[in-house]
């Protein structure tokens, strides 16, 4: 099956817009007396600008304008990078660093640079990106993200890590926030091991409990921390990114 060279779709695939619109419409059933939340939900997710642009330019979710955001303000992604996508699913981060990555900013043809994404969920192929499915915190997962990283010489070190994992939260506050933890703290060992000396660290977090905590840890990793919430998050959402760039030494 061809991909567009435009979008980078296969036939078929859905926007996140669309995707949202069959969910939710499977959920307001399900809600019965509250299907009226989740068609307001879905009015405002598909009038949303981002969606919409997102639509236009051919990106699987409205993440890809956060992710771009984020570039934009401290140059993260550059020709003959290897870049490791935590989280990847349904694949717009793969999405914007591909087309960074092709010459011509196209989504098919030329790359110059590697791309790695891995999820827990399955994800359409992407031209020039690897996926691995797995659970980024079972260590034979690890293991195959390491095995595939590896080049002839022995491991290759990845220039960027963008991590827009999340776990499934119960509204626990709690147990939440030891689930966020413990991505952020994977994802921080991993670029540790993995990663240049200069390289950097994108990872997706939350305001509140645990928050103060992983940012010390960011501080403790990296010469560089900067906090971020790019204009596509939601208004009312507590997400925030942190950057770390350049590993400090490990005492």
């Amino acid at each position: 099956m061809k991909v567009n060279a435009k979008t980078g779709f296969k036939p078929g695939v859905q926007t996140d817009a669309k995707a949202a619109a069959k969910a939710a419409g499977k959920t307001a059933v399900k809600a019965g007396g509250k299907g009226k939340v989740n068609k307001a939900w879905l009015h405002e997710h598909i009038n949303d600008p981002y969606v919409k642009l997102a639509q236009k330019e051919g990106y699987r979710a409205r993440a890809a304008y956060k992710l771009k955001e984020i570039d934009e303000t401290f140059g993260l992604v550059k020709p003959g990078d290897c870049v490791v996508d935590l989280g990847s699913t349904p694949g717009a981060w793969s999405q914007y660093v591909r087309r960074k990555l092709s010459p011509a900013g196209a989504a098919a043809g030329t790359l110059n640079g590697r791309i790695i994404g891995l999820d827990l969920l399955p994800m359409e192929p992407i031209e020039g990106v690897t996926f691995i499915q797995g659970d980024f915190r079972e260590a034979e997962v690890l293991q195959q993200l390491e095995d595939t990283l590896a080049g002839p010489d022995g491991q290759v070190q990845v220039d960027l890590v963008i991590s827009d994992m999340a776990p499934n939260l119960s509204g626990i506050e709690s147990a939440d926030a030891a689930r966020i933890a413990h991505l952020i703290e994977l994802a921080v060992e991993f670029a540790q091991n993995r990663m240049k000396p200069d390289g950097t660290l994108v990872v997706k977090l939350f305001h509140g409990s645990g928050y103060d905590q992983l940012v010390k840890l960011f501080r403790d990793t990296f010469k560089v921390v900067k906090p971020l919430k790019p204009k596509a998050s939601r208004p009312g959402s507590s997400e925030t990114f942190l950057i770390g760039r350049g590993l400090k030494k490990r005492a």
